[in-house]
């Protein structure tokens, strides 16, 4: 196990009926007037709207609605969202909803604060030097954005899409009460458990060095727990203990615990589906169930040991061979996608293979980002080839 800081001082408040209970006296702890932010309607639908309003209203905080935010948050909504925040003298951030919500809050917290574009943070041509005090109500468990210090933003014009990191991301305090997600459809439900699994497997199998033990054995059982609730949820969609487990194992799953002592992890399948969801809008967890697997099977060779540790821990494969055993694996997590109903090819998603090329290009600038200057154009087009 290498050398780490492990610093996560985001509070969580967990469980039934801890929306109205807290999310007022938790927000007037960090300011007298709040910028709430949420997206387009489904928190009015599930009553959670009416919880944060009378929860904000009796604890004597003031607030202004900033409704809007879409799957793959964008750039010109966030920018409108901090002149509403500069305009109306707002002293705190309030996001309400997905991880789209929490990372369009986290944009906006620091935009109020600096003197120029907010996208020169996502290009880093400018450091993040303050924000205002971020809190959170998660009404889907994918990103553990409420738990963690990172943020993703689209801009459209030209069909980029970031993701970026910093201490003054992580919320102060955050509400997950897991019948939030009990309107969830079962579309949106894989979705997201595809996307928490796809964080912890990306970190799992792209360690430069020997993992702990700890640590894979965290990374596996997290995995399993959410593979086995998602398939209770699709059956019974108010099942409470299992949409608790999905959402608390995609909270520790992605906000360092799980990878301390692990080193720097590439993320080559988020490096690609950004690419997708930037041009086509494509839901981040449709677009990882395609690239993923394509992904896995590329890296075959390269990485049996770990994929075949993967595929006899979490699958139960027994196949003695590490290749096959990998091989195995990989295809049963493929078949899992493709049993919730998410697209696990470019074909199935509408997006022709004509397009590898474009795409490829586009997420070219994601792979320089992020110093992963072995996926070239080339390897990126090979990847998703497998993909089609």
């Amino acid at each position: 196990m290498q050398n780490f800081t492990f610093h996560n001082p985001t509070k969580i408040f967990f469980g039934k009926g801890q929306i109205k209970k807290r999310v007022g006296t938790e927000t007037a702890k960090y300011g007298k007037k709040a910028l709430f932010v949420y997206g387009q309607q489904s928190v009015k639908k599930n009553g959670v709207y009416n919880q944060v309003v009378d929860a904000l209203k009796e604890s004597g905080v003031a607030f202004v609605e900033w409704p809007g935010v879409k799957s793959n948050p964008v750039l010109s909504h966030v920018e409108a969202g901090i002149e509403l925040a500069c305009k109306e003298n707002v002293d705190v951030i309030l996001g309400v909803g997905g991880g789209s919500v929490i990372d369009s809050a986290k944009a906006i917290a620091a935009g109020v604060k600096a003197n120029h574009s907010v996208w020169d943070f996502f290009t880093f041509a400018q450091p993040v030097r303050d924000a205002l005090p971020i809190l959170a109500v998660a009404t889907v468990s994918a990103s553990a954005s409420e738990m963690n210090n990172g943020t993703v933003l689209t801009k459209e014009d030209c069909c980029h899409k970031f993701g970026i990191a910093s201490p003054l991301f992580q919320p102060k305090v955050s509400v997950l009460d897991p019948t939030t997600l009990f309107s969830l459809d079962k579309k949106y439900s894989a979705y997201s458990s595809i996307d928490a699994i796809a964080h912890m497997l990306e970190a799992y199998l792209n360690t430069p060095v020997a993992s702990p033990v700890l640590q894979d054995r965290l990374h596996e059982g997290l995995i399993k727990t959410i593979i086995e609730s998602t398939d209770i949820v699709m059956k019974q969609p108010d099942n409470y203990e299992a949409r608790a487990n999905i959402m608390w194992s995609s909270v520790v799953g992605f906000n360092g615990i799980t990878t301390a002592g692990m080193g720097f992890s590439a993320f080559p399948a988020h490096m690609i589906e950004h690419a997708l969801s930037a041009l086509y809008d494509i839901a981040h967890g449709a677009g990882l169930s395609i690239v993923l697997p394509a992904w896995m099977s590329w890296a075959l060779e390269n990485k049996k040991e770990r994929m075949a540790r993967f595929a006899r821990e979490v699958f139960g494969v027994k196949e003695n061979d590490p290749l096959q055993a990998a091989r195995e694996g990989v295809g049963q997590l493929k078949s899992w996608f493709s049993s919730l109903g998410a697209p696990v090819s470019l074909k199935e998603a509408n997006i022709p293979a004509d397009d590898i090329a474009k795409i490829a290009a586009n997420a070219l600038n994601n792979a320089q980002m992020w110093k992963m200057t072995n996926y070239t154009k080339e390897v990126i087009s090979e990847i998703l080839t497998i993909g089609q």
